[in-house]
């Protein structure tokens, strides 16, 4: 299986002593260590104001890890002991590597486009564009009910 890459984000209880947090984290490494998984990024947003209510609480520490892991049951782990956790009052995890493999597959489709594409201004002559910047004026065209009228 190939190398997966994955952000999950949790939120702790806004209560909750850094010592604990600092337990959960390294116990969630821990967990990544042993299912040979490797920790890309851990960042603490610290504590902020949360768009809704959860759990009674207006406010929350934020937490973000980046992971990298070739087992998706580690990810079922991860999700399980944040689940018991007692602090821990909401957590999301996203795989992105597909999402990247994504854009890198729209990007290359229009790269491609854009070679098969010719160029504007480059070729001399006139250009291409819609627009009455050409030759003559145009006639305007006559409605249906002006074409009846005149015959």
């Amino acid at each position: 299986m190939d190398e997966r890459l994955y952000d999950m984000i949790f939120i702790c209880r806004p209560a909750t002593p850094e010592e604990e947090i600092d337990k959960l984290l390294a116990t969630l490494e821990h967990t990544i260590g042993e299912r040979a998984g490797k920790v890309e990024k851990k960042e603490k947003w610290g504590q902020r104001k949360m768009a809704y209510r959860v759990h009674r609480h207006r406010e929350g520490y934020y937490v973000l890890l980046v992971l990298r892991a070739t087992q998706g049951d580690m990810i079922h782990e991860l999700e399980r002991r944040l689940k018991v956790s007692d602090i821990v009052i909401k957590y999301m995890t996203v795989r992105l590597d597909e999402d990247i493999k994504r854009q890198k597959r729209l990007a290359q489709r229009r790269e491609k486009k854009a070679s098969r594409r010719p160029r504007p201004g480059g070729g001399g002559g006139r250009s291409h564009g819609h627009g009455g910047g050409g030759g003559g004026e145009q006639q305007p065209v006559p409605s249906q009910a002006q074409a009846q009228a005149q015959q």
